[in-house]
């Protein structure tokens, strides 16, 4: 899925930058006990969707997209699990940057000055799950409210094109916290589900072309 402005890159990095923070917060039992140390290396991933996933490393070489750091789960049982989600968060901090100038690649440098003075405006994972200078209950409690009012100004104000119309396969209207992705032949958005699509199966996918292409 080709991403070719500002808005769409930043849309993207809101999306797994709002997985990774769950993932390691709000979810951060879940996240620990699927690090089992006694697994292959392990991966942390974050979705353009909001979602999140521990997985092995892409199997593709050169991968589509920068790759997280790997065996995270080897290092889960030799610290206390809040300075193990700590690290965590600095790694996945270092991927989201990563990945979000990867896609930004083309941008020029308004556009790319544009893009890190918006990511920069934001708290960082780490910043969220360490609390840095509050109680770690504090700093999951903001990091909930982060997220919430995050979703709800998405929700006012819905971003890319595709939130101005209706798929056109299918003639669905786009709706806040739904996965839609781009065709690269004709530049028009569809609404994953009724082109079965993903926001996994997208990053799988370096060109994508819709069904009435």
């Amino acid at each position: 899925m080709a991403l070719r402005s500002v808005d769409d890159v930043y849309a993207d990095f809101v999306g797994r930058r709002r997985g990774l923070i769950k993932a390691l917060t709000v979810e951060a039992d879940a996240l620990y006990n699927q690090c089992d140390p006694g697994k292959e290396n392990l991966c942390l991933y974050g979705y353009a969707d909001g979602t999140w996933e521990i997985a092995g490393p892409c199997e593709e070489v050169p991968p589509e997209l920068p790759e997280p750091t790997l065996g995270i789960n080897f290092a889960r049982d030799g610290m206390r699990k809040e300075e193990w989600l700590c690290l965590v968060a600095v790694h996945a901090d270092c991927w989201l940057m990563a990945t979000t100038f990867y896609n930004a690649a083309k941008l020029d440098q308004k556009g790319r000055q544009r893009l890190f003075d918006e990511i920069n405006a934001l708290p960082t994972v780490y910043e969220l799950v360490s609390g840095r200078a509050q109680g770690v209950a504090a700093a999951e409690a903001k990091a909930a409210r982060v997220l919430e009012a995050e979703q709800e100004e998405e929700e006012e104000e819905p971003s890319g094109s595709q939130s101005d119309d209706a798929c056109p396969n299918c003639g669905h209207k786009y709706r806040s916290g739904e996965f839609w992705i781009q065709c690269d032949s004709c530049d028009r958005w569809f609404d994953g589900q009724c082109v079965h699509m993903t926001a996994k199966l997208a990053e799988q996918q370096p060109q994508w072309k819709c069904p009435l292409c």
